[in-house]
């Protein structure tokens, strides 16, 4: 498992539109479904990836704590399913019910999506405020694997809590770090 950091797309950048797959229900996905009233997070994830199973009790109790109108939230996951298949549809589809994520899983097949936001890892986080614009992107928590940090999601936390109450997401704003995105070719 290398660790690949995130690339950090520039603070101000409008969300990049998608219409995707949903593993679960198998619905063409749009920003415009997803998007939250106050604030919209958008996840690159994986189904196999170390750094991503490290944190998947707190992915879901995320999506616990924050489902509402007010906040999207929004998974997406973008490998190769030829050299990686185990992160096709199906085996997603089965990860949600492993994990009881509430919010949707989707399976961007032209990797277009990822490249559009600059997802570089898995796990990959970017926050946008009610106009889409992007607020924060960073790390979920100081955990890793092998790690003794607990999994507290503490910096996607402060960052959602703070654009919901319409105030700037303070502090710096840490890569994330996770496996790379496992591009074709």
């Amino acid at each position: 498992m290398a660790m690949t950091p995130s690339n950090m797309m520039a603070l101000g950048t409008r969300a990049p539109e998608f219409r995707l797959l949903d593993a679960v229900s198998g619905n063409l996905v749009e920003l415009s479904d997803v998007r939250g009233q106050l604030a919209t997070l958008v996840m690159f994830i994986c189904n196999h990836c170390p750094y991503v199973k490290h944190i998947e009790v707190g992915l879901e109790q995320l999506g616990a704590d924050y489902q509402s109108e007010e906040v999207g939230i929004v998974a997406i996951s973008s490998n190769d399913v030829i050299a990686y298949p185990q992160d096709g549809p199906e085996e997603m589809k089965h990860f949600v019910a492993e994990n009881h994520f509430n919010f949707p899983y989707l399976f961007d097949d032209t990797q277009e999506v990822a490249k559009a936001y600059d997802a570089a890892c898995t796990p990959d986080f970017f926050l946008f405020d009610s106009d889409l614009h992007c607020v924060y992107r960073g790390r979920f928590d100081g955990a890793r694997p092998k790690s003794t940090e607990p999994v507290t999601g503490v910096d996607i936390r402060k960052a959602i809590d703070a654009t919901i109450n319409r105030c700037s997401v303070e502090g710096e704003q840490i890569p994330s770090v996770g496996c790379n995105i496992k591009w074709r070719g």
